[in-house]
């Protein structure tokens, strides 16, 4: 892995205020470009890099990986965390790599970044791809409490711990933190079966060069959710409007990713359709380590 990590030469792109944006690419240029977009706030591309990057680019993809303004490796104390700054960060690539169409490839909130971008600039996205991706977010923190509350309906202490986050400010970052750190308390985020392939993903990244960096802004969410004025966003009517204006849409989830309901996947895959979605078994939120080989073939399939 660090022989890998020092293959590849760091680019950077400047801003005009002289900060600079963490970018690393994969692959050959010439080829189809695929940005992934991380998830957070707080968030980076470390663990996308040190398992998932080289392999996308073996498939014959030029894969850009970056970490969004103020976060992760793009060290910017000035950073306003807003979907506009992270919109100017995307187009900075573009121009960066000479970029006319690129495929967007979303994690978790990363897919609501890669979603309202795509809205913002259709003519610039050949493909939206939604990993794992946030989409329904008040949705998705009410199907958390709600599981949990019917997981412990006879223990007063875990209902307790619930009734204090359920009755949070809904715009808060605070009621974000609290949703997600009782979903990760209770496992909503981890495969039920890891298998061998995935063991060793994750026993390679934390053994190699990117996990020394895997850098977290714990100020982010909070001055995000002072700064950006669009929360708990529900953006399928934006998906909706994206597939009307021509852009392929595509959807891949895992079946054991706790963060979402049948619902809400449900209505997901009827934007996207049938052939456009796929149901990853024995799967959870980072899809692209517990399933990686169901993954890369998916995305092989349908932008190949």
């Amino acid at each position: 892995m660090k022989s890998l990590f020092l293959t590849f030469i760091l680019s950077i792109s400047f801003f005009s205020n002289g900060q600079s944006l963490y970018i690393k690419t994969y692959g050959n240029e010439k080829n189809k470009a695929v940005i992934f977009i991380h998830g957070g706030p707080s968030g980076n591309a470390t663990l996308f890099e040190g398992t998932t990057a080289q392999n996308l680019a073996d498939l014959g993809f030029y894969v850009i990986a970056y970490d969004r303004r103020g976060e992760g490796r793009s060290t910017d104390p000035d950073a306003k965390f807003t979907f506009e700054e992270a919109f100017q960060d995307i187009n900075s690539i573009y121009a960066t790599y000479h970029l006319k169409k690129a495929i967007i490839l979303g994690h978790s909130f990363g897919g609501l970044v890669a979603t309202l971008y795509t809205n913002k600039y259709p003519q610039n996205v050949t493909a939206l791809v939604l990993a794992g991706a946030l989409f329904s977010q008040q949705e998705t923190y009410d199907h958390i409490l709600n599981t949990l509350k019917k997981k412990y309906h006879n223990d007063s202490e875990q209902l307790k711990k619930i009734d204090i986050v359920e009755n949070l400010n809904k715009n808060s970052a605070e009621y974000r933190k609290g949703c997600y750190e009782l979903a990760g308390e209770n496992g909503f985020f981890k495969m039920p079966n890891p298998t061998a392939e995935s063991k060793k993903l994750y026993a390679d990244y934390e053994a190699g060069e990117f996990f020394k960096t895997n850098i977290r802004n714990k100020n982010a969410p909070l001055v995000f959710y002072q700064n950006e004025k669009q929360n708990n966003i529900d953006s399928r009517p934006f998906l909706k409007k994206i597939k009307a204006a021509g852009v392929p849409i595509y959807g891949i989830y895992g079946k054991d990713d706790g963060i979402f309901s049948s619902a809400q996947i449900n209505s997901l895959k009827a934007i996207t359709e049938k052939n456009n979605f796929a149901f990853l078994d024995n799967c959870s939120h980072y899809l692209f380590v517990d399933q990686q080989t169901a993954f890369l073939s998916k995305l092989k399939y349908w932008l190949k």
